[in-house]
């Protein structure tokens, strides 16, 4: 089985490429971000062509989730399983796929550290680990993709001195994805590539892509016993090429049956 997350920075403007991607690629499951559409614009009949069950969580230009998959898409639920107040942004959306309970997640830029979407992205974060935490105590296996922005360490941003003082890399960023840990769950990249510098965002300003200067923010962060399925994880770099990429290339996760 093959698990995919992709911060896809639009499907209307990128659609030709998703699609060309998926069949190429041919995850079971592919879990989207940041499609900036409303649920009735969703290209569903698109993905079904293709082989794809789908669930969009949307809300117009803005965020933006989905779940694609081949192996069974039930029991869908949108936001926190936390039973508190519904988030204000479509950024999580949660199904079962194959055995596996799965959620797509867009987590909140933060901005800067002293802008108020930050304190909204550390809340949102601990929000996350509530939801990881009940999500967790019903299924074995549970995988939380998606765009997390948050580089975990150092080893996973171009140049650490240049990002002093900034998101993405601050402590309290951080210690919320440990805390994702300590709810057990594992970022299974760094199973396989324990100190590769390796990126799967890169702004398309100044040409940083071609430059290497990027940073590793999106995940999949699974259950021991997902873990222990993996065969290899990798980041698809070619993704980002060519016209009109997304900023951000796909995680892809190979588990065995």
């Amino acid at each position: 089985m093959r698990v995919a997350t992709w911060n896809v920075n639009s499907l209307r403007a990128r659609l030709e490429r998703v699609e060309g991607w998926l069949a190429e690629v041919e995850p079971d499951i592919a879990l989207l971000q940041e499609t900036k559409l409303a649920d009735d614009a969703f290209p569903a009949l698109t993905f079904e062509a293709l082989g794809y069950h789908c669930a969009h969580h949307g809300q117009g230009q803005w965020n933006g989730v989905a779940v694609l998959s081949r192996v069974g898409l039930d029991d869908v639920t949108v936001g926190f399983a936390d039973g508190g107040d519904p988030d204000v942004d479509a950024r999580l959306i949660s199904a079962t796929c194959g055995g596996m309970r799965v959620s797509s997640a867009y987590v909140p830029n933060g901005r800067a550290i002293d802008d108020d979407h930050y304190q909204y992205k550390l809340r949102w974060l601990d929000r996350l680990a509530t939801h990881v935490g009940t999500e967790s105590a019903a299924n074995d296996a549970v995988i939380v993709g998606g765009d997390y922005n948050i580089a975990p360490d150092d080893r996973d941003v171009y140049d650490p001195a240049k990002f002093v003082g900034a998101t993405h890399v601050s402590e309290p960023e951080r210690e919320r994805l440990a805390g994702l840990v300590d709810r057990g769950l594992v970022d299974v990249f760094r199973r396989h590539h324990a100190d590769d510098r390796i990126y799967s965002w890169w702004d398309y300003r100044a040409g940083d892509f071609h430059q290497g200067r990027g940073m590793r923010i999106d995940l999949l962060m699974c259950s021991e016993p997902v873990v222990a399925r993996s065969r290899w994880c990798l980041i698809d770099r070619n993704a980002r090429k060519g016209k009109q990429p997304s900023d951000h290339s796909p995680v892809v996760l190979e588990l065995a049956d």
